[in-house]
């Protein structure tokens, strides 16, 4: 039983199971998983534990198979696939391992992409989403020259917090991030999880940080060891 109380969570799951198509056997198997508002949670393991298949259901990418997925007090199983795709956009900044910026669009179209996407977001930012990508940027320690540049034209660690920034601009309330600093050096690394934690912080968003390197674990108020919590247990070619 996860020792985080229901009161304050922002991400439940109860009992859920997700096999993919055609599978064998399913790829998570979780009893239960309880993320609480404004935490900054840790999720190590692995390749091949379910960590890509387990945020794509927090974020309703794929629906489970058995059991709840709730977020933000919201059953995402009862959403079809457009109401879903709308609550993340309006509710979850996503960092993606390979960032998935675009690349014919300049770094602050990048930033400020969701708030085209999310009529949530957009109220956030007030009309000033150009000043809130900036001040993002800023803090992010990109330098201003940049901004108006192609994101192709930026090194692994400035897009990185390129993609920080767009994950971050109009306060979602929650942010995942995927193997974000998998191509950074160790000194990199740290800084820009520490700029993140501390972005999270600032405007209350609950943090989930998967990655399967332990070495970042200490960064972190509470981590969460994959392969003891997922019962599926085994490797799976569709997750890493």
């Amino acid at each position: 039983m996860d020792s985080v109380s229901n009161s304050s969570a922002v991400m439940v799951l109860e009992h859920v199971t997700y096999r993919w198509p055609k599978a064998s056997q399913a790829t998570i198997d979780i009893p239960e998983l309880i993320v609480k508002s404004g935490e900054h949670l840790f999720i190590k393991g692995p390749s091949g534990c379910g960590k890509s298949t387990l945020l794509s259901l927090l974020t309703g990418i794929n629906v489970a198979t058995s059991g709840q997925v709730t977020v933000l007090n919201q059953s995402l199983n009862q959403l079809s696939g457009s109401e879903r795709d709308r609550f993340r956009a309006d509710h979850i900044g996503y960092i993606f391992q390979q960032f998935n910026l675009l690349p014919y669009l300049s770094v602050l179209d990048n930033v400020m992409l969701p708030c085209q996407f999310s009529l949530l977001r957009r109220t956030n930012v007030a009309g000033q989403a150009k000043q809130k990508a900036k001040a993002l940027l800023e803090r992010l320690h990109l330098p201003q020259e940049l901004l108006h540049k192609p994101v192709t034209e930026l090194s692994i660690g400035q897009q990185q917090r390129v993609a920080a920034a767009r994950a971050l601009i109009g306060e979602p309330s929650i942010i995942i991030a995927d193997e974000p600093t998998s191509a950074l050096d160790f000194d990199t690394r740290t800084l820009f999880i520490e700029l993140l934690l501390e972005e999270a912080d600032r405007v209350g968003s609950t943090l989930v940080f998967v990655s399967h390197d332990p070495t970042l674990e200490p960064m972190f108020k509470r981590s969460v060891y994959l392969p003891e919590l997922n019962k599926a247990g085994g490797k799976h070619e569709s997750d890493r």
